[in-house]
């Protein structure tokens, strides 16, 4: 399936606070757990971010299998079984990698559920075609086809990274709605 668009997304005019974010996780939380998924985490960028953010929640530990923080190539390689023809063609933050991250996280883990990051949050790395502010998600379950998207987030590193967390959680939301699972 060929990359799709990058786009401004609205969560981009506001930063997401802490709250913001905890209200989002329990969200995530009860639907998942109203379907008996698991969900694991594969995170570049945001750094664990979004697994803390999970976590925060009580009882997470009822939805929320595992999470992978994987910064470096090799670590995407090794932990995920990302192909470093892949990462050579495409770069660490694009559509191909982050769907191979979350298909290793499904493949590495006992969840049924999957969503991945890779982005740059500046303040530099950027360049022609990903500038700062450039995340890349995937969304993946098993039997169901991958989805991922790419936008562009204003603000300085937590912006961007707080900003990334909330769109993750917010596709998996999504996923699950569009996707029909039962629950």
């Amino acid at each position: 399936m060929p990359p799709t668009s990058p786009r401004t997304t609205p969560q981009a005019a506001t930063p997401a606070n802490d709250e913001t974010l905890c209200e989002l996780a329990r969200t995530v939380g009860g639907a998942l757990q109203r379907r008996r998924l698991m969900l694991a985490t594969a995170e570049s960028c945001t750094g664990g971010l979004v697994a803390a953010t999970l976590t925060r929640i009580p009882g997470s530990s009822g939805w929320f299998e595992r999470g992978f923080v994987t910064y470096s190539n090799a670590a995407k390689m090794e932990l995920l079984g990302v192909s470093a023809v892949t990462l050579l063609d495409h770069g660490a933050v694009s559509e191909p990698v982050v769907r191979e991250m979350a298909a290793g996280a499904l493949r590495h883990s006992h969840a049924q559920a999957a969503l991945a990051i890779s982005g740059i949050a500046g303040p530099g790395g950027g360049g022609p075609g990903k500038p700062v502010g450039t995340v890349c998600f995937a969304w993946a379950a098993l039997g169901l086809a991958t989805r991922a998207t790419t936008e562009h987030f204003a603000g300085d590193r937590d912006a961007v990274r707080y900003r990334a967390v909330a769109r993750a959680l917010a596709g998996v939301l999504d996923m699950l709605r569009d996707w029909d699972l039962p629950g």
